[in-house]
């Protein structure tokens, strides 16, 4: 539910959602870029590094998302979701995979009884441009066929055009569609222009219902740069201390390394705190980043690096 604070003060109008977020405290984009850039820098020793090798695998999304998606496929990908290493049974589960809608009962058949969740893009996802009530549809169709998590995504026009309160009443309404499932809200922050668009919309979507909010659709450049999430996590941290409710983070789009992935870990727990370190509270949305986190795992397990085609491609 939509938080109550801001229920009566600041969604009777545009008029009043307008003077709460931009009353947020601006970023300082230079600084941004400049922490991030920072805490990239940080080494990791091996035995750290295996520990967090394991828990980015644990907080991958494992997806795909393309217009030649097949039941085929996502069965192939639900198996290696449970299963990433089949050489290695020690190697974790992914956190869940995600696919389309019309997809969505396929791999919740295929993956009954892993523990690995099914998430389900909605709402005219990349675009968000569709009319509420087909985005409702969507929605309450992925969470019957079983969709335990619902990656919406917002109305960007709206929210550029100042027409806070659309994106805020979306938010709501899909929020309510998804009854027990999660919902994750795309900000798709490449589109966004300015880091206090994206420290605006965090907020906006934390006070509708958000349970989670993501960078990223994948399908715009730039998608979850470092400062970014650094700016997301901050509002994370912010809402929680003034709220007493935790929101989840995800980055999706552009993750590839096992390098990238540590990097995020390391903001998270510089930026956030130790309390995001978990699945539950954290996710990595990727598609190719698996493999390079099981490649660097077995060098480091058995000193002999892999090459790229010893894993299934994703």
């Amino acid at each position: 539910m939509p938080d109550t604070a801001l229920a009566a003060a600041t969604t009777a109008s545009n008029t009043s959602l307008r003077s709460f977020l931009h009353g947020l405290p601006g970023v300082d984009e230079v600084g941004a870029r400049a922490r991030a850039a920072d805490l990239s820098t940080r080494s990791i020793k091996t035995s750290a590094k295996a520990q967090a090798i394991d828990l980015a695998i644990r907080m991958v999304d494992l997806t795909t998302l393309e217009g030649a998606d097949t039941p085929g496929k996502v069965r192939a990908l639900a198996g290696k979701a449970v299963h990433p290493d089949p050489a290695d049974p020690s190697a974790p589960r992914v956190a869940a995979v995600c696919v389309y809608s019309d997809l969505v009962a396929v791999a919740v058949e295929a993956l009954a009884g892993s523990g690995v969740g099914v998430a389900s893009v909605a709402t005219a996802f990349p675009s968000g441009r569709a009319p509420l009530e087909a985005k409702l549809v969507d929605t309450r169709r992925a969470v019957a066929d079983g969709a335990s998590e619902i990656d919406m995504v917002i109305d960007r026009g709206a929210f550029l055009a100042g027409d806070y309160l659309k994106v805020h009443e979306e938010i709501v309404a899909v929020k309510e569609a998804c009854g027990s499932a999660h919902l994750k809200v795309i900000l798709e922050t490449g589109e966004l222009a300015t880091y206090d668009n994206v420290r605006r919309a965090s907020w906006l979507a934390m006070r509708a219902g958000a349970d989670f909010i993501k960078t990223s659709t994948g399908k715009v450049s730039p998608a979850a740069t470092l400062p970014v999430t650094l700016v997301m996590l901050e509002a994370v941290r912010d809402f929680r201390a003034e709220t007493g409710r935790q929101i989840g983070v995800k980055p999706a789009g552009g993750i590839r390394t096992t390098k990238d992935a540590i990097k995020n870990l390391v903001l998270v727990n510089e930026v956030a705190g130790e309390d995001w370190l978990d699945p539950e509270w954290f996710r990595l949305g990727a598609s190719s980043l698996l493999n390079d986190l099981l490649m660097q795992r077995t060098k480091l397990t058995t000193g002999v690096y892999p090459g790229p085609d010893y894993y299934t491609l994703d």
